[in-house]
């Protein structure tokens, strides 16, 4: 069985009692296991003002990632372009680019990564008007990094690098039928968010195949889907694991931003069993039920590619988690 390219997305959590330092040498161990394991992909997301996240400059992050690792493409899941200036973005990626040529990915989405409040500060006060700015926006990106669409742009004035030699690679992600549709009509891979567990997945997918349209860098459609993914021991031992962020989620729900608990912590909160009540489209259980919960899931959205995401707070658990799914799937390490 020829099994899809499997790849990883992470936040860099900052459990509770720990620091944003702790956070991101987790993520940086985690990235160099992905590495040595033969994952495809490191994705990191960008996120603004949450006590649970320290991924909040997705570019210095690959950086450094980039440079701690050899093999795996590093990218971003992804840049919020309302967020940025698109000659700042382009030029952010065009340098990652140089540094780690072949090995750079642009996811860019078009979400403000946090409240209301810290994306007029990030955006200078704007009233958001200029999410209709979005396809123009991503276009000048695009045109910037040599993928010129149109006829005249921020690429008739500007140059990203000096003398680029090669490009990253530029996705669109989303959780909504926009992103899809933009992503079809531009002819580029498209990412889905599966792990929001806010459903839509099928009809995104189905939208982004109805609207492809051929383009100088995709021939054909190319739909990546990300997914909570925890193996553990046992199924008992992954849904253990994987309490606090069903509280986590239950409290984003509500409102509330919960602290990122242990699994006994979490179990111990007053509103678990609500939490836990609440619909959740996780795969957990050992690594081979993992494998097979991520094939029915491929399969049912027809993905070209599944990106996985372990929210367990202890760097230990989401090795453990990375490698149990990679020897289930029968990932090729190191290639």
């Amino acid at each position: 069985m020829t099994r899809l390219p499997l790849s990883v997305l992470d936040l860099a959590m900052v459990t509770k009692g720990h620091s944003s330092s702790d956070a991101l040498r987790a993520t940086t161990r985690l990235a160099q296991r992905a590495d040595e394991l033969g994952y495809m992909r490191f994705w990191v997301a960008e996120h603004h003002n949450m006590a649970t996240v320290a991924s909040t400059e997705p570019a210095v992050l690959i950086a450094h990632l980039a440079a701690s690792t050899s093999r795996i493409r590093v990218g971003s899941g992804g840049v919020m372009l309302p967020n940025h200036a698109p000659l700042v973005v382009a030029e952010q990626f065009a340098m990652l680019e140089a540094l780690h040529p072949d090995r750079i990915d642009l996811g860019i989405g078009r979400a403000p990564g946090s409240d209301r409040r810290t994306a007029a500060a990030l955006r200078r006060g704007s009233d958001g008007s200029e999410d209709d700015q979005f396809p123009s926006h991503l276009l000048d990106v695009m045109g910037l990094l040599g993928d010129v669409r149109t006829e005249s742009g921020l690429f008739d004035h500007f140059v990203a690098t000096p003398v680029a030699t090669s490009s990253p690679a530029v996705a669109l992600l989303g959780s909504s039928g926009f992103s899809a549709r933009l992503a079809g009509i531009l002819g580029l891979p498209f990412g889905f968010a599966h792990h929001f567990d806010m459903g839509g997945t099928a009809q995104a997918a189905e939208i982004y195949r109805e609207n492809f349209t051929p383009s100088p860098v995709l021939s054909e459609p190319y739909l990546i889907v990300t997914a909570v993914a925890m193996a553990a021991e046992s199924e008992t031992e992954a849904a253990r694991l994987l309490y606090p962020h069903r509280l986590r989620k239950y409290g984003m729900r509500t409102g509330r931003m919960f602290e990122l608990m242990t699994p006994e912590e979490a179990q111990a909160h007053p509103e678990f069993e609500q939490a836990m009540e609440q619909p959740s489209n996780s795969i957990a259980g050992t690594g081979e039920q993992v494998a097979a919960g991520l094939d029915a899931l491929a399969e049912k959205m027809g993905a070209s590619e599944l990106m996985i995401t372990i929210p367990a707070g202890n760097i230990d658990d989401r090795i453990e988690g990375l490698e149990r799914t990679a020897a289930a799937w029968k990932v090729p390490a190191g290639v």
